[in-house]
Parts: structure tokens; C-alpha cells; sequence
């Protein structure tokens, strides 16, 4: 079941958090009736250890290549037990999992991480996973940040709901042969991101100095560049009871970030989601892209190396870099499964050293296993290394995104991507933008708060 949101009263959201309860107990009865199973609400079954588990990856198309070589090799150690995949694409996975939560049909073992987590654990779809994590030979072996942020992540009960397989950054690719060619210095600080959007932009030519998420997942980026922009450190301000992304330092960020489309970038990265966005640049000759770690791969293979570098955020105020939540992503047990012995195998196989470095390495992406993160190939994918430099040596300050908030989804995609778009058009103005998304935040984590206390 998706939750929509009607506009951003106070009555609005508590009829959102009301749905929610009343799916989870729609789940619960329809298994007391004979469900088949595979809903909310189900504590399913260890199992005997053996047969057929289902995965679905949620990011199908992008990582099913590597998720299929890491089954092959799960299957080949473990015979007696067949791996279903299935790949959704993340643009879709949400909704196919609220959607199998309420109607039945949810898989063993499924994608979650940290963005999605609390709204699957308030609707008691998943197994909390810290009994078996503490028996198993990945205990201590895993990333404690990463471990924290999906604990964090879990809806503010403290337990463990995922497994973490990675950390996926934020990312700044530029065009060093474009930099080169125009005798511009590489973009480590926001003014000289802004001084090279332009010198690199000749419409003329169709050629741009930077390229504008506005479509599917716009929301998360824009936070980057204004939160970085500013230097603002905290999502919620000392009372802890209200955002501030409306701050003014914000907004005039924000402004100025929203200013670069059209001018300095395509039109249609009105509508671009981040597959045509990185296929655009590494196709055409754009200056910079902002994205993850994710695409680090795809920009190999259509450049080559010598001539982009993937670095760091900018940095703002003071030398000081600042950027949103750095992604992170795991797999976890839904709690109607039939075959968790099974299960948990597979997942712990999944995150283990040699698995966990496979699929990094093929993502691009800093591995939660700690002797993973040791490896050769970390130091040869310079924006990993970069990035988990970056991360651990205290140059950076980690802006820790709501996840928990069970409404954050809808407010960060459903609720203001449209409303994004009519900033980059001109039709809505930066504050107003900012201040109705503040109005929702401030609502929901009244209401968390709430629930919670």
C-alpha cells in the first residue's frame, strides 16, 4: 500500500500515520483468515535450511549482473539451496514491497536500506536480525557507522533490520580534460563548482557546465548542495522539534543551485532521474554531474579514467564540507518467510569479506565489511578511496537525514519532487518550496515524537 499524502495539514499526515497502523492491522487479520502467508504480521518459519528462498534486489538493472554472480557463488557453496532472484527497479521497489506487505507475496530476503527501512519496520514486515548477527562469524566484522545508521534508520526502537552491504557517497564528476581545456581549477570548493558551471557552458555548442537532477530523486541531491552550501550542520534545530531546511542560509542556497537550470544546464534534466542523468554525461560534454559512487563503473566504461575524476562534495564555509546522509544500503529478512535458516545464510554470505568486496568493487561503493574495505581494489577506484577517506579522517560532517520518520518518503519523493520542478521552472519560489516541505517535517516528527514518547 502506498501512502498519498493530501496536502500538508496536520490533519492530512495524522490520517497518513492512521493508514499505516490500520494496513498493519488489515495485514494481520488477513493472516488470522487464512492468508498465504507472505503479508505482514506473519512470524513465518526457520525452516529446514534447505530448498528455495526468493530475493528481490532493489535496484534491479543496475546490480543484477552482480547480484547473479554472487547467487552462483552462494549456490555453489550451498547446493542444497536454490536462490530465486528477482530484480525491481529502485525507482519502483517501495511500492512493490508496501503493495506484497498488505496483499501477501513479500520474498525471504529483500533490499533495504537505510531511505526505506522505517516504513517497512512500522508495518512489522521485517525480522530484527541483532540474535542472529551476534551468533554469526560477521559480528564485529561489519562497519559501526553503518551498522548505527540503519539501527537509526529502524523507526527509533534501536534494533537491526538490515544488514549493511555498503555505503554509497556523494559524489562531485568532473570532466578533467574539459577542466584542463579551460584552464579551471578543479572544483574541490562550491565557488569554483559555480565559476565552472558557467566557463563551461556554450549552448551554442550544446555543450554545459553542469548537468540538474529534476526528476525521481531530486530531492536528495538538492539537500546536498544546500546543506553544503550553508554549512548547517543539523537537520533539527536545538529544540530538536523543528527542520532547518527553511533556515535563510538555506534558502538562498538553494536559490542559487536552482538558478544553474537552463542557464548552465540541459532542459531536459527537468525530468532526468539518475540513469538518463549519468547516461547524458557520460554521452555528452558536460562539466560536472553531481551523483553517488553508484555510477562510478558506467563512467569508466564510457571515458575511461583519463578524463574524469570522481572527488568529494565541495567544500563551503570555513574549509568546512558538509553533505547530506551518505547512503547506505543492506539486506534484510522479511518476517513471513518460511525458510530463515535458509535465509540468513544467504545473507550472510551476501555481506561476508569476499562477497562484500565482489559487489563494491562492481558498485563502486565502500564496503561495510571491514576487511573488505582492505582491499587492493579500494585503493585503484580513486572516488572510493577518496570517499572513505573522506568519511573517516574528520573532514567531513555527516547531515543526518529523517529515515526514521515513517512519512519521510513521501515527503522527500511524492510529496516535493513535483513542487522541485516548479522551483527549477521559475513557478514556485525557493522559500516556498522550503517552507511548505519544513511544515511537513515539523508535523511528522511531532507526531513521531509522539508515538514515541
Amino acid at each position: 500500500m502506498k501512502i498519498s499524502i493530501l496536502g500538508s495539514s496536520s490533519t492530512g499526515r495524522r490520517r497518513a500515520s492512521a493508514a499505516v497502523a490500520l494496513g498493519a492491522v488489515l495485514a494481520l487479520t488477513a493472516t488470522a483468515c487464512g492468508d498465504d502467508g507472505s503479508g505482514a504480521g506473519d512470524d513465518g518459519a526457520e525452516g529446514s535450511g534447505k530448498g528455495e528462498i526468493v530475493f528481490w534486489d532493489n535496484n534491479g538493472g543496475v546490480r543484477t549482473d552482480i547480484w547473479k554472480e554472487i547467487i552462483a557463488d552462494f549456490e555453489k557453496a550451498n547446493p542444497d539451496i536454490d536462490v530465486q532472484y528477482v530484480g525491481i527497479a529502485s525507482t519502483e521497489y517501495q511500492s512493490k514491497v508496501d503493495t506484497a506487505i498488505q496483499g501477501g507475496g513479500l520474498p525471504d530476503v529483500g533490499g533495504i536500506s537505510a531511505s526505506m527501512l522505517a516504513g517497512f519496520a512500522a508495518q512489522d514486515a521485517l525480522d530484527t536480525l541483532d540474535f542472529r548477527l551476534a551468533k554469526s562469524p560477521l559480528n564485529g566484522k561489519l562497519n559501526k557507522d553503518m551498522i548505527e545508521s540503519l539501527r537509526a534508520a529502524g523507526g527509533g526502537d534501536d534494533k537491526l533490520y538490515s544488514i549493511p552491504t555498503s555505503a554509497n557517497n556523494g559524489v562531485l564528476y568532473y570532466r578533467t580534460d574539459l577542466f584542463e581545456k579551460a584552464g579551471l581549477e578543479e572544483p574541490t570548493t562550491w565557488d569554483r563548482f559555480f565559476e565552472a558551471s558557467e566557463k563551461l557552458t556554450d549552448k551554442g555548442k550544446n555543450e554545459f557546465g553542469y548537468t540538474i537532477r529534476g526528476g525521481a530523486g531530486s530531492i536528495a541531491q538538492a539537500l546536498d548542495a544546500m546543506y553544503g552550501q550553508s554549512g548547517i550542520t543539523s537537520f533539527w534545530d536545538s529544540t530538536g522539534k523543528k527542520t532547518t531546511v527553511n533556515d535563510p542560509k538555506n534558502v538562498e542556497a538553494l536559490k542559487k543551485y536552482a538558478a544553474l537550470f537552463k542557464k548552465v544546464t540541459p532542459a531536459a534534466d527537468l525530468n532526468n532521474d539518475f540513469t538518463k542523468m549519468v547516461a547524458q554525461w557520460d554521452s555528452g560534454t558536460i562539466g560536472m554531474l553531481n551523483h553517488n559512487l553508484g555510477s562510478y563503473q558506467d563512467h569508466v566504461k564510457a571515458l575511461t579514467t583519463d578524463k574524469f575524476r570522481g572527488i568529494p562534495q565541495p567544500v563551503g564555509p570555513g574549509g568546512k564540507r558538509v553533505q547530506v546522509s551518505n547512503p547506505v544500503d543492506g539486506v534484510g529478512l522479511f518476517k513471513s518467510s518460511k525458510n530463515k535458516e535458509a535465509a540468513w545464510k544467504f545473507i550472510e554470505f551476501a555481506t561476508s569479506a569476499e562477497s562484500s568486496s565482489k559487489f563494491n568493487e562492481a558498485a563502486g561503493q565502500v564496503p561495510a565489511h571491514l576487511d573488505a574495505a582492505k582491499d587492493e581494489w579500494i585503493g585503484k577506484a580513486e572516488p572510493t578511496k577518496l570517499a572513505a577517506e573522506a568519511l573517516s579522517d574528520g573532514s567531513t560532517t555527516i547531515v543526518q537525514l529523517p529515515y526514521y520518520l515513517p512519512d519521510w518518503n513521501t515527503i522527500s519523493k511524492a510529496d516535493n519532487e513535483p513542487n522541485f520542478q516548479k522551483v527549477l521552472l521559475g513557478d514556485m519560489s525557493a522559500k516556498a518550496f522550503l517552507d511548505t516541505m519544513a511544515e511537513q517535517l515539523n508535523e511528522a516528527q511531532a507526531e513521531w515524537q509522539e508515538q514515541k514518547g
